[in-house]
């Protein structure tokens, strides 16, 4: 979606939102003196009223002209190749499908009432006493003021300061608003957008706490009724098309943080989406909103599955060789070195069968004929998550041209879901165990 010069103007106009109020305040000076010379009290602080409603007046139709101009630029963009948001579900779809289930809520009820019996009786569980000394053992604080590494719109390493947790967050797409889930952190939330799938089950119910926009990239006049003190989301939402940049939000004392693997690159340089970055984000919400310790349980599940994955297969002799594909129309993209499913896959032990390519043809699968083929598969705007993975799936395993490779012929062309090997946050674990059990089946068995 090619933007028009007004929408570039605009994505930058909010911040010129004083400067419009002091204009049309001077503007409508005269047919205020006007009007006030023959209505004029002759109580002073009645007069001091006035003029403010009028000045507050003034500023809201600044921002009410600004609106309507974002919308008509908006609409001037048209929708082909743009964020998809038409594409997308509505907000009403996926509150429907992040219901709890009834079994859940009932397990809910018992735990519940196993506390209050508990609490009641003065008894103490062996569980919930391990659970608060591990807490006592532990006890990580957050020393504020805190002091970050996030990116700015362009890429650039900035520091961000925190004097306390942030309370008004804005969470947007899937990974971001996970974490907060994950960690506790729902109160913290003033809203979350951008939801292309099902939370897991066991964070539904934080989620049912959470107010979810209908926007699935909110909009800058969105944002801005919003007033938030911190938003977490991908490099992507910060951009003239979109909120505007990283620089203008923190000098308004909101800060931001962007998930690492999103951080854009350049011309010259590509950006390496590694495991690494992946962990140093949750660590970081973690450290931010001061919840240190569930952060690094987080982490320390996803490298144990990693160590004991490479432990169960250290004597094996030969390593799978490994493409990590997902067909697009016409192209086929592959997941090489540079990318988070590469990591994730060089981690485990194996190799990439074709490490730099960004995309491949049929004749350099063949040529590279790997042990596995992961294939990626993401469902969007409502579409049945198994059809979806079985037409990508298709495009590889079905293609008479590929019949002769040795990982079609083993029946080792294997599903991942991109949402597990990309920006993955709490999903990176699902991302490692879906590799390692295409990589080693024997281990599963």
């Amino acid at each position: 979606m090619k933007a028009t010069s007004e929408i570039h103007i605009l994505g930058k106009v909010y911040f010129l939102v004083p400067a419009f109020s002091r204009f049309f305040y001077v503007l409508m000076s005269p047919i205020m003196s006007y009007r006030g010379h023959f209505g004029r009290s002759t109580q002073e602080n009645k007069k001091e009223k006035k003029a403010m409603k009028k000045k507050h007046m003034v500023k809201k139709l600044a921002s009410m002209m600004l609106a309507a101009g974002v919308a008509v630029g908006t609409a001037a963009c048209g929708s082909s190749g743009g964020s998809g948001d038409a594409e997308r579900k509505d907000a009403q779809q996926i509150k429907e499908e992040n219901q709890v289930s009834s079994d859940a809520l009932q397990a809910e009820g018992s735990k519940a009432a196993e506390t209050t019996e508990s609490k009641a009786s003065g008894a103490v569980s062996e569980t919930n006493m391990s659970e608060t000394m591990s807490e006592a053992e532990s006890g990580k604080k957050t020393d504020y003021p805190l002091t970050i590494t996030t990116y700015d719109s362009e890429g650039n390493e900035i520091q961000t300061t925190y004097e306390k947790a942030p309370e008004k967050v804005l969470a947007v797409y899937q990974g971001c608003i996970e974490t907060m889930l994950a960690l506790g952190l729902e109160d913290h939330l003033a809203a979350a957008a951008g939801l292309d799938n099902e939370v897991p089950e066991e964070l539904k119910s934080a989620f049912s706490k959470v107010e979810y926009l209908d926007e699935f990239t909110p909009s800058l006049e969105t944002v801005t009724m919003l007033e938030p003190d911190m938003i977490f989301s991908w490099g992507s939402l910060f951009g003239e098309k979109t909120l505007g940049s990283v620089k203008d939000w923190v000098d308004k004392g909101c800060n931001t943080y962007y998930s690492s693997n999103t951080r854009p690159g350049s011309d010259t340089e590509t950006r390496n989406r590694t495991l690494e970055n992946e962990y140093t984000d949750i660590l970081n919400i973690g450290q931010i909103f001061d919840v240190q310790d569930k952060a690094e349980a987080i982490v320390a599940d996803i490298k144990s599955v990693i160590d004991q994955t490479v432990e169960a297969t250290k004597d094996l002799e030969e390593r799978p060789s490994v493409l990590v594909l997902e067909p697009l129309g016409d192209s086929i993209t592959n997941y090489g070195a540079s990318s988070l499913g590469g990591d994730m896959v060089t981690k485990l032990g194996a190799q990439l069968a074709n490490p730099d390519a960004k995309t491949v043809g049929k004749e350099d699968i063949i040529a590279a004929n790997p042990d596995v083929i992961f294939v990626v598969y993401m469902p969007y705007a409502g579409d049945d998550p198994e059809t979806v993975k079985e037409s990508q799936l298709a495009v590889i395993r079905d293609d008479e041209a590929l019949q002769s490779l040795d990982a079609v012929k083993d029946g080792r062309v294997v599903p991942i879901m991109l949402s597990e090997m990309y920006a993955s946050a709490t999903r990176t674990q699902d991302g490692i165990e879906t590799f390692a059990a295409g990589l080693y089946p024997e281990l599963n068995q």
